[in-house]
C-alpha cells in the first residue's frame, strides 16, 4: 500500500513524484505506456516561457513566473541541459506593436523581469534572417530552452533513485474507494493508495470520472512540428514568436538544446486526443508561416516531423486542487503551455499546500536531489574520451553514426532509472536515431543491445511498446 500514487508519467507527474520523495513517504507512479514521457511531454517545443502571456491572477501566470525562476537550479540538480537564450515576440504592423506593449505590461504585473521592446534595427542585429516585414519585438531575456523528455526522464529517475516505484504498462481501468483508493489496471493489476495525484494529461478527465469527479472536461489541440538537422542549428539564436492569438502563441522558430531547429506547432482544435498524425496541409502551414517570420529558412535540412497533443480544459486555466468528489484525489489537469516551465512550481505547490494537509510530511534525511548528468560522449574532449574508453571499452564503439552515440551510452540508458526497454526509450535518453538517417542504420544494433541487457527476446523488442514490434518473425 502506497501513501500516494501519481497517475501519469509526464513532466508534471515526474516533478511531483520527485517532490514527494523529499519526505518519508511510500510513493509510486502509474504509467499506461512502456516508458515515461510518452504523451504531451515528449511532443513539446521545450520552451521555458518568461511569463507575459497568461492573464494576471491565473494559476498559469503564477506558476509560469515561479517555474521560470526555478528552472536553472532544477536543471543543474538533475544534470539536464538548459540554455537561457531569451525570446522575441515579433510584430509585423503598428497594431501588433501595440500588442507588444500590452504583453510587456501584463508581464510586469505577473512579475516578469528583464523585458524590452526593441525596434527593427536592434531586432535585425539579434536575428539577421528576420523578415524584412518585421517592425519591432518584445525581447524577454528570462526565456530559455530545455529538452522536455530529458527533463522528465531525469526527474522520474531521480525520484526512483530516492525510493519511488515506477509501474509501467499500467492503464487504469477503475478506481474504487473504501478506506483507501483501490486502483485497477486493464490487465488485472491492483494498487492501493491513500492519495491519488491525477497527472494523466489527456486522460485526466477519465481518471477523475472513475473516482466520481465530473467537474471538468479535457479537449485536445493538435500541433504539428518540423525538426531541422543540426547543420542548421545556428539559423536563429532566440526563440521567435508571432504575436499570440486565442489559440496560443502560434508557429515558432527556435533552437533546441541539442542544436537542432524546431518549427511549429500548428493548432487544430477538437481533435481526437490520440491523434498524432501529421498532414501535408499542416506541415505546409508550418513552412509557410516560418517563411513569414524569417527569410531563407533552411527547410531543405528537415530530418523529421511529428505531431503532439495539448490537453486543455474548459476552465481555461490550470486545474491544481482537491477533487470535489474526494479531497484525497488531487487533480493536476489541463496543464497546457506553459506547463513545462511551470512544472517545478506546480510540484512544490501540490506537495507543500495540498498533500501536506492530508498526510504528515516528515523530511527524508537521505534524499539526494542531485542526478549525475547523462553526458554525451561526442561532446567530450579527446582526452576525456580516451580516459572513459580505458575504463569501459564499450564507449569506444559507435552505434549511431549520425549522432555519434556509443554502445556504452546505450547500455547506461538501459540500466539506469528509469530503464529504457524499447527503441524510442533509448532514443530519448541518448539521441541514438535522432540524426539524419532517423535510425536507419543503428536501430538493429540498439535492439540487439536491449535484448542482450534485458533478456527480452530479439523478436519481442518494440519501437515504443504495445503493438510496435520491429520484427514479424524469422525467415531463416
Amino acid at each position: 500500500m502506497f501513501d500516494a500514487a501519481v497517475i501519469g508519467g509526464g513532466i508534471i507527474g515526474g516533478m511531483i513524484l520527485r517532490e514527494l520523495t523529499k519526505y518519508n513517504l511510500s510513493v509510486c507512479m502509474l504509467e499506461k505506456e512502456n516508458d515515461v514521457c510518452m504523451g504531451q511531454s515528449k511532443a513539446n517545443s521545450g520552451i521555458v516561457h518568461a511569463g507575459y502571456d497568461a492573464d494576471p491572477g491565473t494559476l498559469k501566470a503564477k506558476f509560469n513566473v515561479t517555474g521560470n525562476k526555478m528552472m536553472k537550479s532544477v536543471t543543474e540538480d538533475l544534470g539536464v541541459k538548459y540554455k537561457n537564450i531569451g525570446s522575441l515576440v515579433v510584430a509585423f504592423s503598428d497594431e501588433q506593436s501595440k500588442t507588444l506593449e500590452k504583453l510587456k505590461e501584463r508581464g510586469k504585473i505577473n512579475g516578469v523581469d528583464n523585458m524590452e521592446i526593441i525596434g527593427r534595427e536592434k531586432l535585425k542585429e539579434l536575428e539577421p534572417d528576420i523578415s524584412e516585414k518585421a517592425v519591432s519585438a518584445l525581447w524577454a531575456k528570462t526565456a530559455g530552452i530545455v529538452c522536455p523528455y530529458e527533463l522528465t526522464i531525469a526527474a522520474i529517475g531521480n525520484a526512483m533513485d530516492n525510493g519511488a516505484e515506477l509501474i509501467e504498462n499500467f492503464e487504469v481501468s477503475s478506481i474504487e474507494k473504501n478506506e483507501n483508493f483501490i486502483i485497477k489496471s486493464s490487465d488485472g493489476k491492483t494498487i492501493e493508495a491513500k492519495i491519488i495525484i491525477n497527472c494523466a494529461g489527456g486522460g485526466s478527465e477519465k481518471i477523475a470520472e472513475m473516482a466520481g469527479d465530473f467537474s471538468f472536461k479535457i479537449n485536445g489541440r493538435k500541433g504539428e512540428y518540423i525538426i531541422l538537422d543540426t547543420a542548421s542549428g545556428d539559423f536563429v539564436s532566440h526563440t521567435l514568436f508571432f504575436c499570440p492569438t486565442e489559440k496560443g502563441k502560434g508557429i515558432l522558430i527556435s533552437p533546441t538544446v541539442d542544436k537542432n531547429i524546431i518549427l511549429g506547432p500548428t493548432a487544430d482544435d477538437d481533435v481526437n486526443l490520440s491523434d498524432r498524425a501529421t498532414s501535408a496541409a499542416g506541415l505546409s502551414d508550418v513552412i509557410g508561416k516560418a517563411f513569414n517570420m524569417c527569410a531563407n529558412v533552411p527547410v531543405y535540412n528537415s530530418i523529421t516531423s511529428f505531431a503532439g497533443m495539448r490537453a486543455y480544459d474548459d476552465k481555461h486555466d490550470f486545474i491544481v486542487d482537491y477533487s470535489k468528489a474526494d479531497n484525497h484525489l488531487i487533480n493536476v489537469a489541463g496543464i497546457e503551455s506553459p506547463g513545462l516551465t511551470s512544472s517545478p512550481a506546480i510540484a512544490e505547490y501540490v506537495v507543500e499546500n495540498l498533500v501536506s494537509k492530508l498526510i504528515k510530511l516528515i523530511p527524508n534525511k537521505n534524499f539526494n536531489g542531485k542526478r549525475k548528468s547523462d553526458f554525451f560522449f561526442k561532446n567530450l574532449s579527446v582526452e576525456e574520451k580516451n580516459e572513459i574508453i580505458k575504463k569501459d571499452p564499450s564507449y569506444g564503439r559507435i552505434i549511431c553514426r549520425c549522432e555519434q552515440v556509443t554502445e556504452g551510452e546505450i547500455i547506461r540508458a538501459i540500466r539506469e532509472n528509469p530503464p529504457a526497454r524499447d527503441i524510442d526509450a533509448v532514443k530519448r535518453r541518448t539521441r541514438a536515431g535522432m540524426g539524419r538517417c532517423q535510425g536507419g542504420f543503428c536501430q538493429p544494433y540498439v535492439a540487439e543491445l536491449i535484448s542482450k541487457e534485458t533478456g527480452i527476446p530479439f523478436d519481442e523488442i518494440t519501437k515504443f511498446g504495445k503493438n510496435s514490434k520491429l520484427l514479424a518473425g524469422k525467415t531463416k
